[in-house]
């Protein structure tokens, strides 16, 4: 990892700088496997999966046959940890559902916001070299607790066409039904425009690789909503003289290990901690299965000295980070500072593995920068908001005016009239 030693504010952009990806050149043959599902469906769906992941599908519907299979399989001990997970999620994102508030903005004027459920949501599961179970519950526990009517389940089997136990698990134990063998840019396509199997939905959720990432771009532009743009997974820790370098080197391996092309950042208030940090990674990743990738991650990585706390978390807020972790005695005092990050972990034990699995908050996140304008997927992604008024009589009278002159400076004279006429009507009646 490149260190750096208290760098001049110029410098800052390219340092903090993330792995450039050319998700451009992978624009057209995504929209082309995308126009071909979409006028082949099924057909198309079959064919990219026997290209793509190698496996012939007569269905790509998870039979209940598969689900309970599945359920079998799982140790007692994996459900009891999913079970806790569910739980602490559940609780978490159930706090944010909205009471209705009705506002009288003027004597006879009153106002209202409802949160109404998106009715078809698609959820992407990635599955690969990691079935990612976690994902699932992060998504579909919002998805059920706004109240979608209709949640679609795309994950991508193994060459034998089965779908990973703990994915399948989770399906049976929130009730979801709609489970697709199904990955990559066909999933995304077919979940956009619908096929004869699955239904189209109205907005898509789910990370993915540059391919599905690029897919869910180019529908966005098409009219079908995604949750957020999504990049390379990372975090950045600031660590003080109080930090323990060993759980922020593990913390830093935990991330790493996502992709080749994720990336980790310290920023740290001396170089010694830097150097302990440095040698706590040598020391753990000797033991770790996903070395090599960690290894290849790392080289996209930065180690930043900065004394002066006010600049530290300057840079950390240019950077945006999905997830920031303050590793200091004073974490919760520091953490009034961040005003840019996907999700935040404060203090000596709040891993951030804890918030990827189970501590309740979500693990679906903005990256790449996003996190300065984007918020991490919560109960919020899967509705809308609808706002409702009603006027009275002396709502009228009491806003009609306003209404009349506003309008008429604009110039739009049919604004005006349609209060015009209104109050006569009124006017008459008393």
């Amino acid at each position: 990892m490149q260190t750096f030693i208290n760098p001049s504010k110029e410098k800052w952009a390219e340092i903090i700088q993330r792995p450039q990806i050319d998700n451009a050149s992978h624009h057209d043959i995504v929209s082309a496997i995308l126009l071909d599902v979409k006028q082949n469906g099924d057909e198309a769906v079959k064919k990219y999966s026997f290209r793509f992941d190698d496996v012939a599908l007569d269905e790509l519907k998870v039979s209940e046959k598969e689900i309970e299979d599945a359920v079998l399989s799982i140790t007692d001990e994996l459900k009891n940890a999913i079970l806790l997970a569910k739980e602490n999620i559940e609780k978490f994102h159930h706090s944010q559902n909205e009471e209705i508030k009705i506002i009288e903005t003027s004597p006879g004027v009153v106002c209202w916001r409802k949160s109404v459920a998106i009715e078809r949501v698609g959820l992407y599961i990635p599955g690969g070299t990691a079935p990612l179970f976690s994902t699932l519950l992060m998504l579909g526990i919002p998805a059920l607790l706004a109240g979608c009517k209709q949640i679609i389940v795309c994950t991508p089997p193994d060459k034998n066409g089965k779908i990973a136990s703990g994915i399948l698990y989770v399906a049976h134990l929130l009730g979801l039904k709609n489970i697709f063998k199904i990955g990559g840019i066909q999933a995304i396509a077919a979940m956009a425009y619908g096929t004869k199997s699955i239904s189209c939905v109205y907005k898509i959720f789910g990370p993915g690789n540059q391919y599905v990432t690029t897919a869910k771009q180019i529908i966005s532009s098409q009219g079908i909503a995604i949750d957020m743009p999504a990049g390379p997974s990372e975090i950045a820790v600031y660590a003080d003289e109080s930090c323990h370098p060993s759980y922020v080197a593990s913390d830093l391996l935990s991330q790493a290990e996502h992709g080749t092309d994720s990336q980790v950042m310290v920023v740290a208030s001396s170089k010694k901690i830097i150097d302990d940090i440095e040698i706590e990674i040598a020391i753990q990743i000797k033991s770790l299965s996903r070395k090599n990738i960690i290894v290849q991650s790392l080289a996209n990585s930065r180690f930043i000295v900065l004394e002066n706390i006010n600049d530290a978390f300057e840079l950390l807020n240019n950077y945006a980070p999905e997830h920031l972790i303050i590793a200091s005695d004073n974490a919760a005092v520091l953490s009034e500072r961040v005003i840019n990050a996907g999700s935040v972990f404060l203090g000596h034990y709040s891993a951030e593995s804890c918030g990827d699995y189970a501590s309740g908050t979500n693990h679906t996140l903005p990256t790449n920068g996003n996190a300065r304008a984007y918020s991490g997927v919560s109960i919020d992604s899967y509705v809308k908001k609808i706002t409702f008024q009603k006027v009275s009589k002396e709502g009228l009278e009491a806003i009609g005016n306003a209404v009349e002159v506003m309008a008429n400076a604009e110039g739009l004279d049919a604004h005006k009239n349609a209060i015009s006429i209104r109050l006569k009507t009124v006017a008459n009646e008393i």
